[in-house]
């Protein structure tokens, strides 16, 4: 017989089993040789016959709970133990180790109707075998059937109590781990959108204003005049140092960004998002134009963090996210219909968890001059509205 579990709790019950049935076993037959029992051999061949049964099932893998090995294994058990009750009154104690082996082996549905038949084989021995009838009589073995009741249950409980923690506790590994993932990412992700803002702000349009700068001066000198060749050889460095500045500020974008427009982006979004619990659509408003590429980080993350707001807080079934193009401005609309909350609850400043929340979408937006503005309030929702002006660039160039 193999229990579920081998902890050491679970291998000394097992072993205190064995030494019950066989001690058990071994009165029985000293007291019938010892008290001269007619059926004394008869009654020491059932006893060693029984033991040698009892510990192939115990030593044999295919005696497990609940299943077809276990039951005949069972009633064989039982067919011995009613032949050696006959034998002798005294085989009626070995009831209290088989009571356990009922309640392990079989389900619950059957394994207490074979306790109670086992106690009821009990009583009914010690009074065909002419025994003098005591309150005893009936208390012992209804007694010892409780008690072995009770044992397994709360045993049971505690087995699945402590299954219970320890797949709490898998969980908790497993969620660390990937919480230390994501938190490298994210990290690694805010790098590069922080370069990539640096390089754009700073190296790309001082670059480009140099060769706007340059332009204009090659354009007063006349053609033959000896630095018209030096002015033009620093304009070509600019403009060639100006692309590459844009190559690392594409190669630093996000990788939702790297295979397609921020629209697709979006899309790829909502349909990550979308499950059993909420649904999330996508739309465009107006015509779409292209975006700096700051433009189309901040969009992203805005929705991004909206939406993991949305399904960590809100509890909502449905969410809207919503790109328009205007004439002067893009607007980033995330609405959905959760549980919602005060706004002025929010603290104002940065949370330092770089690039979630509302205080770093907030930074997000006055970083390239927008705003962002939440509406909301608790049962009705939440709506986060981000807009930016389009930027114009000198002479209608795109200043990206």
């Amino acid at each position: 017989m193999e229990t579920r579990v081998h902890p050491p709790v679970a291998a000394a019950l097992r072993l205190c089993l064995h030494a019950l049935l066989l001690g058990l076993l071994a009165l029985a037959a000293v007291k019938a040789v010892s008290a001269g029992d007619p059926h004394a051999t008869t009654v020491v061949v059932v006893s060693c016959v029984l033991a040698a049964v009892y510990a192939a099932g115990a030593l044999a893998p295919v005696v497990q709970p609940g299943t077809l090995a276990g039951a005949c294994w069972l009633a064989v058990l039982g067919a011995l133990w009613l032949v050696l009750l006959a034998l002798s009154p005294d085989g009626l104690w070995v009831a209290f180790p088989l009571y356990f082996l009922q309640l392990h082996l079989l389900p619950m549905r059957w394994g207490l109707p074979a306790v109670v038949v086992t106690a009821a084989a009990a009583i009914t021995s010690f009074l065909v075998h002419g025994q003098a009838v005591t309150p005893g009589t009936f208390i012992g073995p209804l007694l010892g059937a409780a008690v072995a009741v009770a044992t397994v249950l709360g045993y049971d409980a505690l087995f699945r109590e402590s299954e219970r923690r320890r797949e709490l506790i898998e969980e908790l590994v497993s969620t660390r781990a990937e919480l230390a993932a994501a938190e490298r990412t994210a990290g690694t992700l805010a790098e590069r959108e922080r370069l990539a803002r640096e390089i754009h702000d700073t190296l790309a349009q001082g670059l480009s204003s140099i060769q706007l700068l340059l332009r204009a001066a090659e354009r007063t000198l006349e053609p033959d005049a000896p630095a018209a060749p030096h002015v033009r050889q620093a304009r070509e460095a600019a403009q060639d140092n100006l692309a590459e500045a844009r190559r690392f500020v594409r190669a630093l974008t996000p990788p939702d960004l790297e295979n397609g427009s921020l629209t697709a982006a979006l899309e790829r979004l909502s349909a990550r998002t979308t499950d059993s619990a909420l649904t999330v659509q996508f739309a465009v408003s107006g015509t779409p134009v292209e975006l700096p590429t700051p433009y189309e980080v901040a969009l992203l993350r805005t929705a991004q963090s909206a939406l993991a707001n949305t399904v960590r807080h809100a509890e909502a079934r449905r969410a809207e996210i919503t790109l328009s193009f205007m004439d002067t401005s893009v607007s980033l609309d995330v609405v959905d219909d959760g549980h919602g909350f005060a706004p002025d609850t929010v603290p104002a400043g940065g949370s330092g968890t770089g690039g979630f929340g509302l205080p770093a979408m907030r930074s997000r937006a006055r970083s390239l001059g927008g705003t962002l503005s939440v509406e909301s309030a608790p049962g009705q929702g939440t709506a986060v509205a981000l807009t930016l002006p389009l930027p114009v660039a000198p002479n209608g160039q795109d200043s990206a």
